[in-house]
């Protein structure tokens, strides 16, 4: 059974072969035999929840790290809580595991319901947070949650995303694989080894979590199959700075003291000076920041890759996917997506029902080799109205051009326009800390201080943006010192989900579904949510952020001298949205986006060159499509073929209630 998964980003699909579906021929046809009561009627297509899950092995071991990062002569332990099916250890079956590498299991909690791990008498786990234990261990998969270095009942110390954190999840896939030590105490002798597993591991995990998965992939670690990045970093850089210009008030060390424990936090000092010292608030890309880079190593990626990703995440922004996706697709790595119109949302909350069946296809598929078809649908779903998907064949579509567009003059000063022809002429803006895009967008159409607009004429079709955008911005400053904020805007009136409300675009409702088994310390029913939606007259597209000190070099920045012009390309997130036919398309470049970027010491006056000032932008159909999309005529007749295996919408169906 070839394993075959689209991979190509801006060329036509491409199907390929290899060495990975060599074993998973090998292993389809062990777990045909050995895991399901259907293998004398075929090969099977779904694993099925015949294992108890009442009766599951609840057991804690420690996992030696191998790293002694307080130089105290004792290597670091983590703790692992494993819930499995009793059954087939019973029967000499061995089973792949999903696994959850977290700092959150005793601070935070996890899910939208902030669910802990709790503890019998014996120090084993009771309630495992979220549903992937309830739901897959009666499938046949061992479940294992790891407390990351330094929080909950792990040794060591929390080093945000660096060495010790992707080590200490490492460890254990290299001990589930036979190559590391685990003891049944913290601090014992004992041994504990993993005769239960073949090794075989699927990384999942949302934000801080799903880091860990990418990291631990760009190790190109033995055994893992698979990671499922939920909202997840790819460089810790880009979480704190964008090209300089501070996202934040505070580095790496307050999130450390936000998840470590009362051992770390009496013991880590030093650790956490080193956090301190290696983040400076200039924004420069120090060693710290290479260290954390999972980009830098996509090569070393084998697993393949389902990525989630809320599209207007203003935690971890839309800045860690193209990037990485771009480096996956390089190395060829097998990938899949999904992209919401959510916040910081995981998919249980805002697409369950569809969620729990994919996620159950796709780790069948990579961990037990099921031919079950998930390998020949599109690489990609897209939610491009609240609970309304579509899929594209390839991400992004392989009929996707780079266009450059280009702001110009305006009949009145701060309003421009935006168009293919190079622009000429100046604008000016001055920084107003106390201003957001979403004030810039507002008036748009009204010259105002604080930014520079430019806007297409009205579209006469649509006009669908895939990918990740540029804008190279030529600017003089009045001081030393200057932050740049770049935003594309859909302007025109739609329903979006109200991602900038609390819950991010969903609404927690009392209801309650079922999804896997429950015991009386650990329950599979989770409340609902419903998408809560907003009518705006724009949409933010895509936004990214600069500190022009940084003009000339990605690694460190500088003063600026008044009077004197730079240039530099700021880096917008990636984004699939459609500007349907009636609406603009619009380009704001100002200073300092409020509660986005921090703002600098000084509240320039900044003139653009527009003759040197563009936008980088990913349009289907390139830049013909732009220009028959601007063109000064009426609607033309439809396409005669659609984009790129790109569907009509579907509703997504709620499942009402009771188990599944």
């Amino acid at each position: 059974m070839p394993i075959r998964m689209r991979f190509t980003t801006w060329r036509p699909l491409v199907r390929f072969t290899t060495w990975r579906s060599l074993a998973a021929v090998a292993v389809a046809a062990l777990t045909a035999a050995l895991l399901t009561p259907t293998a004398a009627h075929g090969a099977p297509r779904e694993s099925k929840p015949v294992y108890s899950y009442e009766k599951a092995v609840r057991e804690a071991v420690w996992v030696d790290t191998g790293l002694d990062g307080d130089s105290d002569g004792r290597t670091y332990r983590v703790a692992v809580d494993i819930v499995r099916p009793r059954e087939p250890a019973q029967q000499g079956r061995k089973i792949p595991v999903i696994m959850d590498a977290s700092p959150y299991y005793s601070c935070c909690g996890r899910g939208n319901e902030s669910q802990l791990k709790t503890y019998d008498a014996d120090g084993d786990v009771v309630q495992m947070p979220l549903f992937y234990d309830n739901y897959f261990v009666p499938r046949g998969y061992a479940f294992v949650g790891v407390d990351l270095t330094g929080t909950n009942r792990s040794d060591g110390c929390v080093d945000i995303g660096g060495r010790s954190d992707i080590q200490s999840a490492k460890a254990v896939v290299d001990w589930l694989n036979g190559r590391a030590k685990a003891y049944t105490t913290r601090t014992g002798t004992t041994r504990a080894k993993a005769t239960w597993t073949n090794g075989r591991t699927g990384m999942i995990g949302k934000s801080w979590d799903g880091t860990i998965a990418n990291g631990v992939a760009a190790t190109g670690v033995e055994g893992l199959e698979t990671i499922v990045p939920i909202a997840a970093i790819s460089t810790w850089y880009d979480y704190y700075f964008a090209k300089g210009a501070p996202l934040y008030d505070s580095g790496p060390d307050a999130l450390s003291n936000a998840v470590e424990s009362a051992d770390a936090r009496a013991e880590c000092g030093a650790v956490q000076q080193k956090l301190v010292d290696g983040a400076p608030r200039t924004g420069d890309r120090t060693p710290l920041w290479a260290e954390r880079d999972y980009i830098k190593d996509a090569a070393n990626v084998k697993a393949s890759v389902f990525l989630i990703h809320g599209m207007q995440d203003l935690n971890v922004r839309m800045q860690h996917v193209g990037p990485w996706w771009d480096a996956l697709a390089k190395n060829g790595v097998e990938r899949k997506i999904w992209l919401s119109q959510t916040g910081h949302v995981d998919p249980f909350d805002f697409r369950r029902a569809d969620w729990v069946d994919t996620l159950h296809r796709w780790f069948d598929h990579e961990l037990l080799g099921y031919d079950n078809g998930i390998d020949d649908e599109p690489m990609a779903d897209i939610e491009r109205h609240p609970d309304q998907w579509v899929t594209s064949d390839t991400w992004p579509p392989s009929g996707t051009r780079t266009t450059t567009l280009r702001p110009g003059s305006g009949a009145q000063p701060g309003v421009g326009t935006l168009g293919l022809n190079k622009g000429r002429g100046t604008e000016t803006f001055t920084d107003d800390p106390e201003l957001s895009e979403t004030d810039w967008a507002a008036q748009i159409g009204t010259p105002t201080p604080g930014k520079a607009g430019f806007v297409t004429r009205p579209l006469t079709r649509d006009l669908r943006l895939s990918g990740s955008s540029e804008v190279t911005v030529t600017a003089t400053p009045t001081t030393s010192t200057a932050h740049l904020s770049a935003v594309l805007v859909d302007l025109g009136p739609a329903t979006i989900r109200d991602y900038a409300a609390r819950g991010e675009g969903i609404s927690t409702l009392t209801d309650r579904t079922c999804w896997g088994a429950s015991t009386s310390g650990d329950s599979a029913c989770f409340k609902e949510t419903a998408a809560k939606t907003a009518d705006v007259d724009y949409t933010i597209v895509s936004r990214g952020w600069a500190d022009l000190g940084n003009h000339a070099s990605d690694v460190t920045g500088g003063p600026l001298t008044p009077g004197k012009a730079y240039r530099i390309t700021l880096d917008l997130g990636a984004t699939d949205q459609v500007i349907p036919a009636g609406h603009r398309l619009a380009l704001i470049v100002a200073g300092t986006d409020n509660n986005l970027i921090e703002p600098p010491s000084t509240k320039p006056t900044l003139t653009l060159d527009l003759s040197r000032t563009s936008a980088h932008v990913p349009l289907v159909g390139g830049a013909k499509a732009f220009a028959r999309a601007t063109a000064g005529f009426g609607p033309l007749a439809p396409e005669a073929t659609t984009l790129d295996g790109v569907q009509a919408p579907r509703t997504v169906q709620r499942i009402p209630g009771g188990n599944r």
